[in-house]
């Protein structure tokens, strides 16, 4: 049985624009900056085996400060990139909307079989993830891992350990708050979700 905290990062530039942030490396904000010190100081004192983030700064800068004060060195893994979101990339809704209305339709309707345009395919993005998770699994079969990833990526990963089609990523999990706790138990092949969207408080 291995448990996953699962943290987004914090709040980028774009994030606070509310524009797309894929594979694009964004800058944390002063309050992305104090969600990751915040996480830090939730972490101390906790029981975590190890810290692993998305090579993003925004993801490593997040997981800094809690592999800090665990005494861990994290570990960066390239299959934890966000998604790549092509032409979408760095863009709004309403930016979208002007340059590839129709593309932007289907996607809205459906976010698997029509992805943004160029970008990648969600269900690969969210394979090349699971199999990161299976390996800190077999790694630490007893353990309890931090993972600072990105918003899409831990939506698609939520739906497809747990039955849920990929395609509804963004209805039944329409958002992850920024530096919030979203916990996922692993057991053998069965996967079950103990926490989404908590704070990051810390410990008394």
């Amino acid at each position: 049985m291995t448990d996953f905290v699962l943290v987004r990062h914090g709040e980028t530039v774009w994030h606070a624009e509310n524009r797309y942030a894929g594979r694009t490396d964004v800058p944390l904000t002063e309050l992305g900056h104090k969600q990751a010190a915040a996480l830090g100081a939730w972490a101390a004192g906790r029981r975590l085996d190890a810290v692993l983030s998305s090579p993003l700064s925004r993801a490593r800068l997040t997981a800094g400060p809690a592999a800090a004060a665990l005494g861990l060195t994290p570990r960066v893994d390239e299959r934890l990139y966000e998604v790549d979101f092509g032409r979408g990339e760095g863009l709004t809704r309403a930016e979208m909307r002007e340059r590839f209305p129709a593309e932007l339709d289907a996607f809205l309707a459906d976010p698997v079989a029509h992805h943004l345009p160029g970008g990648e395919h969600p269900a690969a993005a969210a394979a090349r993830a699971i199999a990161c998770l299976t390996d800190i699994q077999r790694e630490s079969p007893d353990g309890r891992v931090l993972v600072v990833a990105h918003s899409t990526l831990v939506r698609l990963v939520l739906c497809e350990l747990l039955g849920i089609p990929l395609a509804h990523y963004r209805q039944v999990f329409p958002r992850l708050e920024n530096g919030a706790l979203t916990e996922l138990r692993l057991l053998g092949d069965r996967a079950s979700l103990l926490r989404l969207n908590a704070a990051a408080v810390a410990p008394d």
